[in-house]
């Protein structure tokens, strides 16, 4: 690995981070509130940590193929730079006082730039606009991705760009949608801008101010679910607000080259995409079975309200946006459950939201059929096809692969919870935690559920939970590949 490259382009994503404190720095100023010093000294660490990784980085001197972001490389840089993101924008919390404990602002931190929404945080309406537009920013700044970000504003990145991309971009195959990848990076964040704005002006026409519909069109557009609001949607109480987040937490849960596709006026191609298609029909047909499951125990006296409140959670969790109106912990065990298997199916590749995709559920549902064809016409060639194209064998495996990973972290990471022997911790909170936090879900059920926070686990779990939010934004094989002794030989 050349470790020069990667210190450098480390050193850059760390600068990008502290500069975004800006705009929280100067809204504390201008509200005159005492945060304004947290930001001051944390955007100092920070330019002094990017001076210092830029600085390690000239002493190691470029391979004879010269200075460029290779496989290993790429997953270096989008390893760490998570980690060193977290790890400065934590200070803001920590600083002020937020977060009493450096493992607690870590966590609140990663949680905000894997777009997870997992809070510590007990009391959000007591603090400062600085501290929540942060929490905003983390947010929308890790949906996109800060590599994204980096692409898009450093194109002398060249051809190691790429590597860089598709260690990055959720999904089994990120492509480009231009021929230079800096033009596709900025292209992505050009829809997410506009997303964005157009949620922010709708949010403000039901009734919010500027401030909470910039936090929450943040939170939306990322898939994040901070809210300024301890009650978080539902502390608004209005269907309009309601049902305006639940169109763009299903928008921000489409693969964003599908948006591309529509401005191109290639209307077709966006319409017979077939992950699109089973997307919406996953959201449509567990929205309308929860719905009939609460009208039928009588938990609403409308179908208005029942069809809101199901297809705004079965849209939150799906998406892994995590935004709640009530507390569906509460529900029959068929909605509960049904919600649980949501948050791992997981929104569209390409998209912000997190879980497995609904990509690879039907990759392996097209391999199943092939081998269930082969079985009956051994003889025959049988080919597996989505979108009018034959999957391949390599996308199948990296299917197969992803899924056995995932269950085997899940697995793992419930294990080493419950070892603490919380007393709080149960087994389906144990569980429900860490599929929310390896999904980038946030709440979960029983003890992390709608209306709990995480600020009463122990230090250890935390840290547990933390590396399965990195693990489930980077799709589990970047932060995997970090552990493998062959990613750090020469």
């Amino acid at each position: 690995m050349k470790v020069g490259i990667v210190l450098r382009v480390l050193s850059f994503i760390c600068a990008i981070v502290s500069l975004f404190m800006l705009p929280p720095l100067l809204l504390a100023l201008l509200d005159g509130t005492g945060d304004a010093a947290a930001f001051a000294l944390s955007l100092g660490a920070g330019i002094l940590l990017s001076l210092g990784l830029f600085l390690a980085g000239r002493r190691w001197r470029p391979g004879p193929l010269g200075d460029t972001l290779g496989i290993r490389e790429a997953v270096g840089v989008v390893g760490f730079a998570w980690v060193i993101a977290s790890a400065v924008g934590a200070l803001p919390y920590w600083q002020f006082g937020a977060a009493p404990r450096y493992v607690d602002a870590f966590f609140e931190t990663m949680s905000g730039f894997t777009t997870t929404g997992a809070t510590v945080l007990a009391d959000v309406e007591a603090l400062p606009r600085g501290i929540l537009l942060w929490r905003g920013l983390t947010h929308w700044l890790g949906g996109m991705g800060i590599i994204v970000l980096s692409l898009a504003i450093l194109p002398f990145l060249g051809v190691g760009g790429m590597e860089l991309y598709k260690a990055e971009v959720p999904g089994p195959t990120p492509e480009k949608l231009t021929p230079r990848l800096h033009q596709t990076a900025l292209l992505l964040w050009g829809v997410y801008l506009a997303l964005t704005l157009a949620e922010t002006l709708l949010l403000m026409l039901g009734g919010m101010s500027l401030f909470e519909a910039v936090v929450h069109s943040f939170a939306t557009i990322a898939t994040g679910g901070f809210s300024t609001r301890n009650a978080s949607i539902a502390a608004f109480r209005s269907p309009y607000v309601e049902w305006v987040i639940t169109a763009f937490m299903f928008a921000s849960g489409v693969n964003f080259s599908l948006y591309f596709l529509l401005f191109a006026r290639r209307f077709r191609a966006v319409l017979g995409d077939e992950e699109l298609r089973w997307y919406a029909a996953i959201v449509a047909a567990s929205a309308l079975a929860i719905a009939l499951c609460l009208l039928r125990r009588g938990d609403f006296s409308g179908v208005e309200p029942a069809l809101r409140a199901s297809f705004f959670h079965v849209v939150s969790l799906i998406t892994t946006t995590g935004f709640v109106t009530e507390n569906y912990d509460l529900w029959p065990e068929f909605a509960r459950f049904l919600l649980l298997i949501l948050m791992v199916v997981g929104a569209c590749a390409g998209s912000t939201g997190g879980g497995c995709k609904v990509v690879r559920f039907l990759v392996l549902r097209r391999q199943v059929q092939a081998e269930t064809l082969r079985l009956l016409h051994p003889r025959a060639t049988v080919t597996a096809r989505m979108n009018g194209r034959a999957i391949g064998p390599d996308v199948m495996d990296s299917a197969s692969a992803f899924l056995v990973l995932y269950l085997l972290i899940m697995t793992s990471a419930t294990l080493a919870i419950t070892a603490f022997g919380h007393p709080k911790l149960d087994v389906m909170s144990a569980f429900s935690g860490v599929v929310a936090c390896l999904s980038n879900v946030g709440p979960g059920l029983g003890a992390l559920g709608p209306v709990e926070n995480f600020a009463w686990l122990p230090a250890g779990v935390k840290w547990v939970l933390s590396f399965c939010m990195l693990a489930g934004r980077l799709e589990l094989f970047a932060v995997f590949l970090l552990f493998l002794p062959g990613s750090w030989r020469r």
